[in-house]
């Protein structure tokens, strides 16, 4: 219900679709989505925690008793541990790797898995990774690892559903971005985060929330188990 996520329901919105949110954070969620009725979009929105596949699977089978159908997905469930930009392996608490790994990779197995269940033939999944499962962060492990976990499940899933159901299956890498989640990093760090990219501005939610709508549209139908990076030029 915030940053990028936010951004992509009101664009996928704005373009017709109707679009089924959730969210762990109730107040925020059921504000936005009303926010966004008032405008003139289609959107149910469900309060969901990730980490509960009994949750997940009951709002994937809510949405397509309420719309009819599934024929696209964007799961950007993520969180940041709390030893962010200081986790390194050696340090690593338990408590926070189950945490990220939970949220931000298991979460992601689980919303696939029921969405999969649901969709047809030119129906697309895109998933949130990010630079950090594109190159290794010394002081980011469990995060790190998490983003590289999508990138391995992204992969496996579009060999899979691509030649038996006409599925496909993308993940987006996006480098330092102007959302909520940025700028606790950079709070958290006392400092602003070096212009590591070729672009020397922060990417912004609409950008990320382009990309996402051009690889649910048929308008990519040729493409599928890619990371699309949208870093301003990080990794290159």
């Amino acid at each position: 219900s915030t940053g990028m996520a936010l951004e992509t329901c009101k664009m996928l919105c704005a373009r017709g679709a109707k679009v089924s949110m959730a969210d762990i954070q109730e107040e925020s969620l059921f504000s936005v989505a009303a926010d966004i009725e008032k405008s003139g979009g289609q959107v149910m929105a469900t309060a969901v925690d990730v980490r509960s596949e009994q949750q997940v699977a009951a709002w994937i089978e809510k949405t397509v008793e309420k719309f009819g159908k599934l024929d696209g997905a964007a799961n950007l469930a993520g969180v940041l541990p709390k030893t962010f930009h200081t986790g390194t392996v050696e340090d690593q608490q338990t408590s926070d790797w189950d945490f990220v790994i939970s949220v931000n990779l298991t979460g992601i197995m689980y919303c696939m898995r029921s969405e999969l269940q649901y969709m047809n033939n030119k129906g697309s999944v895109v998933n949130a990774s990010s630079v950090a499962g594109l190159i290794g962060f010394a002081n980011c492990a469990a995060y790190g690892a998490s983003k590289f976990g999508v990138v391995g499940l992204t992969k496996c899933a579009a060999k899979k559903v691509g030649p038996t159901k006409g599925i496909r299956v993308n993940c987006i890498a996006p480098g330092i971005i102007n959302t909520p989640m940025y700028h606790k990093v950079s709070e958290h760090r006392g400092e602003g985060m070096p212009w590591v990219q070729q672009i020397k501005r922060e990417g912004e939610p609409s950008e990320i929330a382009s990309l996402i709508c051009w690889l649910l549209c048929d308008e990519s139908q040729y493409i599928s188990g890619t990371v699309q990076q949208i870093d301003g030029g990080w990794v290159c």
